[in-house]
């Protein structure tokens, strides 16, 4: 990936930079657990008012208005949602989608979300997308790829955003930097936040033989405003994200590590396949919430 002249910061744009960093990482978002917000549960939700901390959705599934909006916005007025991306690429070596960052920016406006994220990696090239989360070779030109493109993308919503490490099954055998180091590094230069996917590193661990907890400690406290939780398959010998199954006990396991570590932080359960009932995702958000309870009292 070839380095970008985009890291030379204008003096303007660093005194931008400094007063988004000087802003909260996760305002209006309670240090709870929520759920992924699916068009299937919509009406339920609204009926029951479910106990669960939050909502997130993935912002592109409502870039187009219609009745996903309007659930949205009725789904908005009861709980604190958050903005998860898929689709901006912060990782390719494309200028960003400027028209993707409009249309993400007008969304914000009108649900105003106590957090926004994207991944941590690329799915576009020459203007072509692809329907996958593609991880990046952990070099220092493409550090500074991404590094100068989070900022773009905070100059131009406003406000700073977290970046998630995504589940990988293969490595780039030219890659100097660690994983923990490569993202710890783009929170430092940028001023971003970190999503961190616990189901992620518990992944990739096992697909690449690192040590989990060791991605834990190196991860800068401060600077984690999220994290995720998931179920994955075993598929030919690899671990897979599918978001299709009830948490892993050992990434529970790993969770738990984790709160004692960063303390509590807004944590989503994610389940994107095989949809179970509402119910199923609730008790997935309680058994987060008595860990968040159990090992660090809720913030205030």
């Amino acid at each position: 990936m070839p380095a970008t002249t985009e890291t030379d910061l204008s003096h303007g744009r660093m005194t931008a930079l400094g007063a988004l960093r000087s802003r909260p990482l996760a305002t209006g978002m309670p240090a709870r657990s929520g759920i992924g917000l699916r068009a299937p549960h919509y009406r339920e939700i609204l009926a029951t008012l479910p106990a669960v901390g939050w909502f997130e959705v993935h912002s592109e599934n409502y870039f187009g208005g219609g009745q996903p909006l309007h659930y949205l916005e009725r789904i908005r007025a009861e709980y604190p949602i958050s903005l998860h991306g898929v689709g901006l690429s912060l990782g390719t070596t494309d200028s960003l989608d400027q028209d993707h960052l409009r249309a993400l920016k007008t969304l914000m406006a009108c649900i105003e979300p106590g957090l926004v994220s994207e991944h941590l990696c690329w799915s576009s090239v020459a203007g072509r997308h692809v329907n996958d989360l593609l991880p990046l070779p952990y070099t220092e030109e493409a550090l500074a790829v991404v590094c100068a493109h989070v900022c773009q993308a905070q100059e131009a919503l406003g406000r700073p955003i977290l970046v998630e490490n995504v589940s990988s099954y293969l490595q780039y055998s030219h890659s100097t930097i660690d994983e923990w180091d490569f993202i710890a590094e783009v929170a430092a230069r940028s001023g971003c936040g970190i999503l961190l996917d616990i189901n992620n590193i518990y992944v990739s661990a096992c697909n690449h033989g690192f040590d989990a907890r060791h991605y834990l400690r190196a991860v800068p406290a401060a600077a984690v405003g999220e994290m995720h939780l998931a179920g994955f398959d075993r598929i030919a010998g690899l671990l897979i994200d599918t978001h299709g199954t009830r948490v892993a006990d050992p990434v529970w396991q790993l969770y738990a590590e984790a709160v004692e570590i960063f303390g509590a932080r807004p944590t989503l359960i994610e389940w994107d396949t095989d949809l179970p009932p509402l119910a199923v995702l609730l008790q997935e958000a309680a058994t987060a919430d008595h860990l968040l309870g159990e090992r660090h009292a809720y913030a205030a």
